[in-house]
């Protein structure tokens, strides 16, 4: 049975930890426990979830662990992660992978030179209405898509950010599109700006991506519309899919008829960490990889360089 941990038990934390913990009840993972640099904060979800609380996460890196889930700011994904990955411990990190190339590409590597899976928490990818999706366009279904459009809007969270809106939010619908295309954004045009966030960093914005072929991908997202949508649109030659991200639907749309798509509803989240089980289990290699981070990242980078400039800026 493998022994995990969680370091970092916020919101999204608290969640991971929630998650094991019902694996652990199925005799599918031993919950060893969970570190937070609040140590009121770990020892109230480590009561909850009956394990054990470290207020330092290198205190948990010293126990026998197989795998680990980073929840911490991004500011400090890279330290952390780097903590583990020389103890010789799986690590599934939380998008986006680090704060800058340089970190990304040094986790990378480590991990790498240590044997170890590194796994990144786009967690979109394990949405049951993504899947289906990406799996009709395979089929066809749309003929060929040109272009995909996501919006992910809503209030700001009351939750402390150390980046902007395009690191944190803009990320997932950067790494979804690239999923359903099947290839990575070739350049990037972004407009944004701060309207309420009290740390300065941009609270709004409009993510252009170029990919080859001609094919496009447009992400708006904001923290200030008061309620929140998570939807995306993909247009093809034969038809036209509209998904909700939070509802979990996909329908689809062509001159003849309309079909709504049969989907089980799970949560991604769930999906998520039984797949980074299983790649630690079977030593698989995992859907959302170290360089998937690292693309979707840069992309974010170049978005918020695009924004500064006011210019479409090449993505490596």
């Amino acid at each position: 049975m493998l022994r995990v941990g969680v370091v970092g038990v916020g919101n999204m934390g608290y969640h991971h930890a929630r998650v094991y913990s019902e694996l652990a009840k199925e005799g599918k993972v031993e919950l060893v426990g969970v570190a937070d640099a609040n140590f009121e904060r770990a020892k109230e979800v480590a009561k909850k979830f009956n394990t054990i609380p470290y207020g330092d996460y290198r205190e948990l890196a010293k126990e026998d662990l197989d795998a680990v889930s980073i929840a911490v700011p991004t500011s400090l994904h890279r330290e952390v992660a780097l903590e583990f990955i020389e103890s010789g411990v799986n690590v599934l990190i939380e998008k986006p992978i680090a704060d800058s190339i340089e970190g990304a590409e040094e986790i990378i590597n480590a991990a790498k030179a240590s044997g170890v899976i590194l796994m990144v928490g786009h967690i979109e990818r394990f949405n049951p209405a993504v899947l289906k999706l990406k799996e009709s366009m395979q089929k066809g279904l749309l003929g060929e898509v040109v272009s995909i459009s996501a919006k992910r809007v809503g209030p700001m969270a009351i939750r402390i950010r150390d980046v902007g809106i395009i690191i944190d939010l803009g990320v997932h619908d950067i790494d979804v599109i690239s999923f359903l295309y099947g290839d990575k954004v070739r350049r990037v045009y972004a407009r944004a700006g701060n309207a309420k966030h009290p740390a300065g960093v941009e609270d709004y914005a409009l993510i252009m991506l170029g990919f080859s072929n001609g094919k496009s991908g447009v992400v708006e997202t904001n923290w200030l519309t008061p309620h929140k949508t998570r939807t995306l649109t993909a247009v093809g030659t034969e038809g036209i899919a509209y998904l909700d991200y939070i509802q979990q639907t996909l329908t689809i749309y062509n001159e003849e008829w309309k079909k709504e798509a049969k989907i089980e509803k799970r949560e991604p989240l769930r999906n998520e960490l039984e797949h980074f089980i299983d790649c630690v289990e079977e030593g698989k290699k995992p859907l959302i990889s170290g360089e998937d981070g690292l693309h979707a990242l840069k992309v974010a980078l170049r978005a918020l360089e695009s924004a500064k400039k006011d210019e479409v800026v090449e993505v490596e």
